[in-house]
This record gives C-alpha cells, structure tokens and sequence, in this order.
C-alpha cells in the first residue's frame, strides 16, 4: 500500500508506517523470549501494544494526506483491532505464557517394567 505514497512521503510517512508496524511482531517475539520473567514479558507486550497504537496513528494520518481512501484506512484499522484484542488477551492470561512453569515438561510418568520373567 506505501509503494503507491508520494515519492517525498518514502522517508517519513512511510518509513514511519513501515517501522511501526513491524515493530508489532518485533516485540511479540521479544515478549516470547522473555516470558521466564512475568514483567519482561508484559513489558514486551506492552511495547508492541504502543507500537500497534502508532500504526494506528500513521493510518490515519495517512487517510487525512488522501494516500489512502477510507475503505483501506477502515480495513487496516479492524485489522488493528484485532490485533490489539489478542495482545490484551495474551497480557490479560500474561501466567498461562510466563513464568518458571513454562519450562516444565508435561508428560505422564512413564511405567518402566521390572518384571524379569518376560
């Protein structure tokens, strides 16, 4: 959608768009990384909640200049939504994901057969 921005837009407008947006994932992963530690993986969360934010914000500064039309800006922003719904999920349910108890693997303990006569 930014290759059709103005050619003077590449280097704010759209670097701008660009940065944000992937900085969403960006801090997603880092939260992952760091989920042994609750408050790193919130921290990282919320990071990428600001970021989904500042997208937000470019969209629409975006429709505002006319290089988008409202069906994009309105179908980029759902899309937004969306995303910002799973982050605050995953911040809201932050012990499912963190923690020590990560690590710990969950399998049955195994049965070992010490019978002799087979």
């Amino acid at each position: 959608m930014t290759k059709a921005f103005p050619k003077d837009e590449i280097f704010s407008l759209v670097s701008q768009i660009r940065r944000s947006s992937r900085a969403i994932g960006a801090n997603i992963a880092e939260a992952w990384a760091k989920r042994r530690y609750s408050a790193h993986f919130l921290n990282k969360l919320t990071d990428a909640e600001g970021e989904l934010f500042e997208t937000r914000h470019w969209i629409r500064t975006a429709l505002d200049c006319g290089y988008i039309n409202a069906q994009q800006a309105d179908a980029l922003d759902a899309q937004c939504i969306e995303i910002g719904r799973m982050l605050a999920s995953m911040m809201d349910k932050a012990d499912l994901f963190a923690g020590d108890e990560y690590r710990v693997a969950r399998e049955s303990v195994a049965e070992y057969f010490t019978n002799t006569e087979y």
